[in-house]
């Protein structure tokens, strides 16, 4: 088979549903696009509803289909990182997502952006059909992310993308064990611009990303590019030496200036025990979220483990992890 200048590199998890309108679009793409190469990654993140059967069918079929099945769910962030370790594409990987919100058939228009000279092209949500809520969470998080990093990461980007070769190399080599796929890419620099599209909504299935997984992934985009946090504390501990420091000197003035009774309760006294108690255990939180990340990463454990790998129809069980090649 000619090797592949384009991998769309795509992780499932129990997406049985969508499973057979999604292969068909993306045949459907291919048979367009045939002035290149392109081979279909689908990286089986620990499938329980049938999808791993699905993907081992197809990948024994198509020769264009590549199957990668991890040893269990380790989440779509790593999921990506495994994949990207077994794309054979000599120039470009397309990163989408199973439940075709990101239309494939853009695949054209990104890649004649990169053939102008970018390393990055990125999709910019222009409308989200989702709820408000989460519509809102979505530009609130990427306005604070912006406001508190030194990276600038693209308003309302996810991680639907094309990019090129040595970028997708260099995130292979980046060891985060809390992975924020799009804040990487961002800080990995090069030449990178955007294009906008309607985000559609999900026709089948239901959305793996609950609200306690966006948070999450929120927390590793913060924590592990910002400072901010732990300045924060320093901050706010500066403002409680002063706030404290003040009384004192207003009370001490009420007491020997203006020879004024001291006011006395157990209420304010209360409160500010209350108040500055909650205050350290924040601060010990905000500080522990940084040591967890230490804690998890010195660990030195693989990122993922492959269980499983069929490529040009041929199986491999080699039972292999961590950020290299598995062929």
């Amino acid at each position: 088979m000619q090797k592949p200048v384009i991998s769309i590199l795509i992780p499932l998890y129990n997406e049985k549903e969508i499973f057979p309108v999604l292969t068909g679009r993306l045949n459907a793409v291919m048979e367009q696009n045939k002035n290149y190469a392109i081979e279909i990654v689908l990286v089986d993140d620990g499938s329980t509803d049938g999808t791993t059967d699905l993907i081992r069918v197809l990948a024994y079929a198509d020769p264009r289909y590549q199957g990668v099945f991890l040893s269990r769910n380790f989440g779509h962030q790593l999921a990506l990182t495994a994949g990207l370790s077994c794309c054979n594409a000599t120039q470009a990987i397309f990163i989408i997502d199973g439940d075709l919100q990101d239309p494939p058939e853009l695949l054209p228009q990104f890649y004649n952006k990169m053939l102008e000279g970018y390393d990055v092209v990125y999709a910019v949500r222009k409308n989200r059909k989702e709820n408000y809520f989460k519509k809102a969470t979505y530009y609130l998080f990427y306005r604070i992310f912006n406001a508190i990093t030194k990276i600038k990461m693209p308003l309302d980007s996810g991680d639907f993308s094309l990019i090129s070769r040595r970028v997708a190399n260099i995130l292979c080599k980046m060891p985060e064990e809390s992975r924020f796929i799009r804040g990487m890419r961002s800080w990995v620099g090069f030449s990178q611009t955007g294009i906008e599209y309607e985000r559609d909504s999900r026709t089948k299935g239901k959305s793996k990303y609950s609200f306690r997984a966006l948070l999450h992934l929120a927390y590793s985009g913060i924590f592990n590019f910002s400072e901010f946090p732990v300045k924060f504390i320093k901050r706010i501990g500066y403002v409680a030496i002063v706030v404290a420091m003040g009384y004192l000197f207003y009370n001490m003035y009420a007491k020997f200036i203006m020879h004024a009774p001291i006011p006395q309760g157990y209420t304010s006294l209360l409160f500010i025990l209350i108040f500055f108690s909650g205050l350290q255990f924040v601060s010990i939180g905000l500080l522990g979220e940084y040591v967890l990340r230490v804690f998890f990463q010195v660990k030195n454990r693989p990122l993922f483990i492959i269980k499983e790998r069929i490529e040009n129809q041929e199986a491999s069980e080699e039972y292999s992890s961590g950020m290299s090649k598995n062929k």
